[in-house]
């Protein structure tokens, strides 16, 4: 057979990026493509006899007793998109949006601020407020990229805002505290979202024509339809505050919330009358392809980087983007930022972070910057790439729910902004870590 590693480190890894590359272009899964190949390099650079050393890192991977939050934060997601819970509360968010020129676009920020502290997930929330708040922007006569911009945009808060999945995945690839992402990650998501929120009443008071005030007409018919604000605002304010309390006061863990936030979810829909076989089955059959992608991704990553790792192919990253950086902190930040900008313009966030971040933390560490502070980083760097094109996943979820005349270069286009916001607060936080860590 074949000895892979008489080519040496440097050769073995482009090879592995070409196969990589390759097998993505034939549409295969990435968790498919990441298994074959680290398959083929197990193989081809050990020998047979080393496939024992992959399966125990696959162990240790979905054996970690904090990936029990991911399925419950997914769980909520889930249940909270087939409940009334979410329209409810943008009914009463009118209260906002009623008089003031931009309303309902603050008024959707806020509702998604509300919904990403409640379930982590961007998908579900993008989906909710691309058919409960972009039809009535756009009935109101709203700007159509302002609209979509804002309902994009707004979705994707989830990634920051915690309990988000994305800062689960970074704190087990990491191995840091997962509480500590949460509080470190609050301030910049809310940063982004009062800039998501001061450009909208800016661009409508510089050209009134982007927001139409609500006609007495209007205005008339929400004074007969007004919603009950206690049912509509207690129940996602309590399940963020259990949530987020729980944690932040320490009472409870990350896992321990989650299970505490599916309750407290079910225990509202009850209430609500809500409840029903077909709802809780509904809910569990999307967790359960969810966490399935996530965990093939998460395998699949796990021994590709268990291989490479053990072929040296870490210790050549580093070596090779300090060389490129000449040492200096700053430089290898940016370098590792352009690399994550441009995988996650065309992987799966799950995939970029198992694959880059075992070999990226440890560069932060040794470069002597804070592993909880590049989380945030991180997190803030996804958030752009979930916007950006060719394969913004935003994008394609406000899609599949907004009006069949509204194209993805529209979707695309009417996003510029935001990414740019999103790069600013990206900046920001890189320039000032104090943002991240201001609860030390």
């Amino acid at each position: 057979m074949f000895d892979l590693s008489a080519i040496g480190i440097g050769y073995g890894s482009l090879l592995m990026l070409v196969m990589m590359i390759a097998l993505l272009l034939t549409g295969m899964q990435l968790a498919f493509v990441t298994g074959f190949v680290a398959l083929f390099f197990t193989i081809g650079w050990f020998g047979i006899d080393a496939l024992p050393l992959v399966t125990s890192r696959l162990y240790s991977f979905v054996d970690s007793y904090i990936f029990l939050a991911v399925p419950m934060f997914v769980l909520m997601a889930a249940l909270l998109d087939r409940s009334g819970i979410a329209h409810d509360l943008f009914e009463a968010m009118k209260l906002f949006g009623k008089r003031l020129r931009g309303g309902v676009a603050v008024q959707t920020l806020l509702v998604a601020v509300i919904l990403a502290s409640m379930s982590g997930v961007i998908g579900g929330e993008t989906v909710l407020l691309g058919i409960l708040a972009l039809p009535q922007m756009l009935r109101l006569g709203y700007d159509r990229k302002l609209a979509i911009g804002v309902t994009c945009a707004g979705g994707a808060l989830g990634t920051m805002l915690p309990p988000s999945i994305v800062l689960i995945i970074y704190g087990l690839t990491a191995s840091v505290s997962i509480g500590d992402l949460f509080k470190a990650s609050f301030l910049p998501a809310l940063i982004l979202a009062v800039f998501y929120i001061l450009y909208v009443l800016i661009r409508c008071k510089i050209n009134p024509s982007l927001a139409p005030i609500p006609s007495a007409e209007e205005l008339a018919k929400d004074a007969e339809t007004q919603p009950n604000f206690f049912k509509a605002l207690l129940f996602p304010l309590l399940s963020v505050l259990v949530v987020l309390g729980s944690i932040y006061t320490g009472v409870a863990s990350v896992t321990e919330a989650s299970a505490l936030g599916v309750v407290g979810i079910i225990i509202s829909t009850w209430i609500r009358k809500e409840l029903c076989f077909a709802m809780l089955k509904d809910a569990a059959i999307a967790t359960m392809k969810t966490c399935g992608m996530i965990i093939w991704i998460g395998i699949g990553a796990t021994a590709l980087v268990g291989v490479y790792n053990l072929m040296g192919g870490i210790d050549f990253v580093e070596v090779t983007i300090l060389s490129l950086s000449g040492g200096n902190a700053t430089a290898t930040l940016l370098i590792m930022m352009g690399i994550l900008l441009v995988l996650g313009m065309f992987l799966d966030w799950v995939g970029v972070a198992l694959l880059t971040m075992p070999i990226f933390v440890p560069i932060i560490v040794g470069l002597g910057m804070d592993p909880v502070w590049f989380g945030v980083v991180f997190c803030l760097n996804m958030q752009v790439s979930f916007l950006s094109p060719p394969f913004g996943p935003a994008a394609f979820y406000l899609k599949s729910v907004a009006p069949k005349d509204i194209s993805l270069g529209e979707i695309f286009s009417a996003l510029v902004p935001f990414i740019c916001l999103q790069i600013v607060t990206l900046s920001l936080v890189i320039i000032f870590p104090v943002l991240a860590l201001w609860w030390r």
